[in-house]
C-alpha cells in the first residue's frame, strides 16, 4: 500500500467485499490520510462525526473507498467489429440462403444472359443480407463497397482475388482457411486475411477447376489445373488433407522473361547467355536441372526463344505453362483419369505420338517418369535440339536421376546400356539453384563428353561461386568460365554462329 502511494500507482481491489480486501482498504485509507497530512493536503474523506476518534476517521475513509468500488462503472464502448468478421457473417448467411457450390461456375465469368442472371442473383442476395443484418453501417457508399467485396469473395477467388492482380507474386500457398502465404520477390510472407470458412475455400477451389472440366470431391480429392492466365494450380481436400482444403498456385509473368531479363536479375552472366543461345541454335540437346521452385520452366521458356523461326516445335507438358513466341508451335497437354478412373493420357503417350507429327524439336516440360526413355530415343533419332527439365541438385545427380526414370518405363536394361543412351542423347546440362535470399541463379553449365569405365563424364564450362552474403542476406558471388572450350564450338562457324573465344576465359564476373 505504501509503495503504491509513494509511486503514484493505483492499488486495485478486485474483490472489495472480501475480509482481507476490507482490511487493506482500511489500511490504505489510513496511509492516505497520513500521507496527505504530511504533505499539507486537504483530506478527501468527509470529516468525522463530532466526538469521533482516529479509528472513526479510518473507518470513514475505508467506507468511502468501498462505496466507490461498489458503484457501477461507466458503460464501456462496444467492441469494434472488424471488416473480416462482418464479411464472414454476411458470407455465412449467403451460404445458407444461396448454395454457391451448386451454381454453374463455368458460366459465372460469362457475358451471356444466363451468366448475367446468375451474377445478378448473387449480388441481390448479398444486398438483401446486408440490409437485413444489423451491421452498424449507415453510409450508403460503405454498404455498397461491402457488397462489392463480398461479391468478389463469393464469386471470385476470395482473399486471393487482389493477390492474383499483383504481378510480383509468384507463388500462393493456402495451408488452411486462415493460413495464406505468398512468395513475392523471392521472399515468403503471410497474408493477414483468410477465407471465411473451409466451405468458402472449398468453393473457391471448385470455382477454379470447374471451367476446365475438372472436379474435386471425396472420390477425386486431388486435382491439377491451370487458370486462364496460365497459372498452375494444385488442390487437395479431406480426407487426404487432415487440416482442411489445401491450395497451391504457381504464377508466371504475364510477359515471358528473356535472356536479357535474367542477366539484369543477376541470374545468369552475359557470356553464359551468349553461349546458351549458340547451343540452342546449334541444335544441342539441353537438360535443365534444378530443385523445386528454382525456375526450371522459366529457363526452359527462355531457351526456347532461341529456336529459329520456321522450325516445327512440339511442346508436351503436364499443365501447359510454356509460351513460345514462334508461329509453328504445337502444344500438347497430358490428361488425368476421369472420375471412372479412365481416359488418362500420360506424357509418355504424348512423346510417342509427337514422333509421328514430324517435329523438328520436342520440348518436354519435365521428365518425371517412364517418358524419359522415349525422350532419350527421340534425341538419338534425329530430333536434335530438344529441351527438357528434371528434378536434381547437380549435373552429376541429374544423370543418375535420368537413369532411374528410364527404369520406370519397365524395361529391364543394364545400367551401362542406359548410360550410353544418356551420354549420346544429352549434350548440355544447365543447373539452377535457389539461394536463401530468394534469388535464382544458374550455378553450372556442363557438357556431357562421353563415358569412361561405365561412368558418364561431365566437363563444366561455366559456374557460379558464392563468396558471401550482405547484412540483409543478399547473396554475393561471381560467375566465371572454367577455361574449358566445348569441341562443338568449332562446328558453329560452319552454321554462321560465331562465338568470341574470350567468353571461355576464366575471368570472374559479378552479377
Amino acid at each position: 500500500v505504501s509503495q503504491s502511494l509513494d509511486n503514484g500507482e493505483p492499488l486495485v481491489l478486485s474483490v472489495p467485499n472480501n475480509a482481507l480486501s476490507r482490511q487493506i482498504s482500511t489500511l490504505g485509507a489510513r496511509f492516505a490520510g497520513e500521507a496527505q497530512a504530511k504533505r499539507g493536503r486537504t483530506a478527501v474523506a468527509p470529516p468525522p462525526p463530532s466526538g469521533g476518534d482516529d479509528r472513526t476517521q479510518v473507518f470513514s475513509r475505508a467506507q468511502m473507498l468501498l462505496e466507490q468500488q461498489k458503484q457501477p462503472s461507466a458503460p464501456q464502448a462496444a467492441p469494434q467489429v472488424s471488416l473480416h468478421d462482418i464479411k464472414r457473417r454476411v458470407h455465412r448467411r449467403l451460404l445458407e440462403e444461396l448454395d454457391l457450390r451448386k451454381l454453374d461456375f463455368a458460366r459465372l465469368d460469362g457475358k451471356d444472359d444466363q451468366a448475367k442472371d446468375t451474377q445478378e442473383k448473387v449480388r441481390q442476395a448479398i444486398v438483401s443480407i446486408i440490409d437485413d443484418e444489423d451491421l452498424g453501417i449507415a453510409s450508403r457508399n460503405d454498404r455498397k463497397a461491402l457488397a462489392d467485396e463480398v461479391y468478389d469473395e463469393a464469386i471470385g477467388l476470395g482473399p486471393l482475388e487482389k493477390i492474383m492482380r499483383d504481378p510480383d507474386v509468384t507463388e500462393i500457398m493456402v495451408n488452411g482457411k486462415d493460413d495464406i502465404f505468398i512468395e513475392k520477390h523471392g521472399k515468403i510472407q503471410q497474408l493477414p486475411d483468410g477465407f471465411i470458412s473451409d466451405a468458402h475455400l472449398r468453393g473457391v477451389i471448385e470455382r477454379i477447376v470447374a471451367p476446365i472440366g475438372r472436379r474435386i470431391d471425396e472420390r477425386t480429392p486431388m486435382v491439377d489445373a491451370r487458370l486462364s492466365d496460365g497459372s498452375r494450380v494444385n488442390a487437395i481436400i479431406p480426407p487426404l488433407s487432415l487440416g482442411g482444403p489445401l491450395l497451391t498456385i504457381r504464377r508466371f509473368s504475364r510477359k515471358p522473361f528473356t535472356a536479357d531479363n535474367l542477366v539484369a536479375f543477376g541470374s545468369i552472366s552475359q557470356p553464359m547467355a551468349t553461349f546458351l543461345e549458340a547451343a540452342v541454335k546449334a541444335r544441342r540437346n539441353i537438360l535443365v536441372s534444378g530443385g523445386t521452385g528454382t525456375g526450371k520452366t522459366t529457363l526452359l521458356n527462355v531457351l526456347s526463344f532461341f529456336i529459329p523461326e520456321g522450325e516445327r516445335i512440339v511442346t508436351i507438358e503436364d499443365s501447359a505453362e510454356l509460351r513460345l513466341s514462334q508461329k509453328h508451335v504445337l502444344r500438347l497437354e497430358a490428361r488425368p483419369k476421369n472420375i471412372e478412373g479412365e481416359g488418362e493420357v500420360a506424357i509418355r503417350d504424348l512423346v510417342r505420338n509427337a514422333l509421328r507429327m514430324r517435329p523438328d524439336r520436342i520440348v518436354v516440360g519435365e521428365c518425371r517418369s517412364g517418358e524419359a526413355i522415349d525422350m532419350l530415343q527421340a534425341m538419338n533419332t534425329g530430333h536434335d535440339g530438344s529441351l527438357t527439365t528434371i528434378h536434381a541438385n547437380s549435373p552429376k545427380e541429374s544423370m543418375s536421376r535420368l537413369e532411374v526414370l528410364v527404369l520406370f518405363a519397365g524395361f529391364d536394361l543394364p545400367s551401362r546400356a542406359i548410360r550410353e543412351q544418356i551420354a549420346s542423347a544429352i549434350n548440355l546440362v544447365v543447373q539452377i539453384g535457389r539461394f536463401p535470399d530468394g534469388t535464382r541463379k544458374i550455378v553450372s553449365v556442363a557438357e556431357v563428353t562421353g563415358m569412361d569405365g561405365g561412368e558418364i563424364l561431365l566437363e563444366e564450362i561455366f559456374r557460379f561461386r558464392q563468396t558471401g552474403a550482405m547484412a540483409d542476406g543478399t547473396v554475393q558471388g561471381t560467375f566465371s568460365a572454367t577455361g574449358y572450350r566445348p569441341p562443338f564450338v568449332e562446328h558453329l562457324a560452319r552454321k554462321g554462329i560465331i562465338l568470341d573465344p574470350g567468353i571461355f576465359a576464366p575471368a570472374e564476373v559479378a552479377p
